[in-house]
């Protein structure tokens, strides 16, 4: 069967082909927030930052006083503790941060800003204590929902306590969201990673959202939304994405979506909100990633072991109730990412050697342009094993038990 096998391999590359092109249409419209000077605090929008914080010991620390040496003129600092047992809330107060109850914190006054000048305006850090985890919520978004009801900013900058951000991070936030009549900036951070399970498997987030996610598409219907509107509101929302370490939404957005209450259950909650502005992309609201690589970085796990779970709470839950759609990704990742290197040992031929080569220039692309692992690049057949079996175990933990997280177990309806 000469022929078939010829087919299937030119089926293959002509996959790869299309998925380098989809590349590099995302790295030639993919942007970044770039520096601006604060503004003057008389006109300044205010800003709440807030922080969800559940067992972070780890890395609160460096979060909190990297969001405290911001040069914006007028913010808040929000800090909510979700029942840790680890002493981040020891550590948050040892900071300076004064302490509520979620309910003492909505009678804070919003401070007017001085006059004129750029005089800033205090921060006011606070730290919330939450409430208990209601049913049918999952605990970030939870944790997101206190602190968005206690804000009172013009701009909602939600960022993980995994995360550090340099000084000029909400100014150029706040000068991307204007610039870009923006409901909903997500910016991704630069990924950091120091073991090898890390170096592994993390960069592979990058590899899959440039590959799958058609930002250039977002980007021309949401300049032409007259054409949006003419997509049935479902197709609308499959086009959204959306990074939850850097989630900077105007308020009026956020609360046009109906905020973490409308996605209340979803696992992968940061992904469900920025479908969620998507699907209204026919009706105006706009929705930017970007990346924030010059401001913000993030070590989302610190070992193998923490790398795996973490994934395994993620990868089945954002493909919400398409089976179909996580097998399909699955079975394409295996035959046209991981199997064009088996072929190359046991039976080498120019079509496969073209394989390798186009999944190496991706891989080279991404990581120059989003400085992840060279790791990651060179052993990507590993990378690949590894995040498939990854993906296999969240799809066994959401059909069988639900997938756990910091000492929670959450069931995922309809993902069996």
């Amino acid at each position: 069967m000469p022929h078939l096998e010829t087919l299937y391999h030119l089926a293959i590359l002509a996959g790869l082909l299309l998925g380098l092109a989809g590349v590099l249409a995302n790295l030639a419209t993919f942007d970044g927030l770039r520096p601006a000077e604060p503004p003057a605090a008389a006109g300044a929008p205010r800003v709440s930052i807030l922080v969800p914080a559940r067992n972070e010991a780890l890395n609160i620390g460096p979060c909190v006083r990297s969001l405290l040496a911001q040069d914006y003129p007028n913010c808040e600092l929000l800090v909510l503790d979700d029942h840790s047992t680890d002493g981040t809330g020891d550590l948050v107060r040892g900071l300076g941060l004064g302490e509520a109850s979620v309910g003492e914190a909505a009678s804070f006054p919003r401070p007017l800003p001085p006059a004129g000048g750029t005089q800033r305006v205090p921060l006011q850090p606070r730290m919330l204590t939450g409430a208990a985890l209601p049913p049918g919520w999952t605990g970030k978004g939870w944790a997101c929902h206190q602190l968005a009801a206690q804000a009172t900013g013009d701009f909602l900058f939600f960022t993980d306590a995994d995360t550090e951000h340099a000084p000029g991070t909400v100014s150029a936030a706040v000068a991307y969201a204007q610039r870009n009549r923006a409901d909903l900036v997500s910016a991704w951070p630069r990924l950091v990673t120091v073991t090898w399970g890390e170096q592994l498997v993390i960069p592979m987030i990058v590899v899959l959202a440039m590959i799958l996610y058609p930002h250039w598409l977002m980007l021309f219907l949401q300049k032409h939304p007259h054409l949006a509107a003419r997509l049935p509101r479902s197709a609308q929302r499959l086009l959204g994405a959306a990074n939850g370490q850097f989630m900077f939404f105007t308020r009026a957005g956020y609360d046009r979506i109906g905020g973490h209450a409308g996605e209340r259950s979803h696992v992968v909650e940061d992904v469900a909100l920025g479908r969620a502005v998507a699907s209204r992309m026919g009706e105006g609201m706009r929705l930017f990633n970007c990346e924030s690589l010059r401001f913000s970085t993030c070590r989302m796990y610190r070992s193998f072991g923490e790398t795996w779970d973490g994934f395994t709470k993620n990868i089945r839950p954002a493909f919400e109730r398409s089976l179909v759609g996580f097998l399909g990704l699955g079975a394409w990742q295996l035959c046209g990412y991981l199997l064009p290197f088996v072929f190359a040992v046991c039976a080498p031929r120019p079509l496969v050697f073209a394989q390798v080569a186009a999944i190496y220039v991706i891989r080279i692309l991404l990581t120059l342009r989003f400085r992840t692992s060279w790791l990651s690049c060179v052993l990507h057949p590993v990378g690949q094993v590894l995040a498939l079996g990854i993906g296999l175990n969240s799809w066994r933990r959401s059909a069988r038990g639900g997938v756990s997280w910091k000492g929670r177990t959450y069931q995922v309806s309809g993902q069996a």
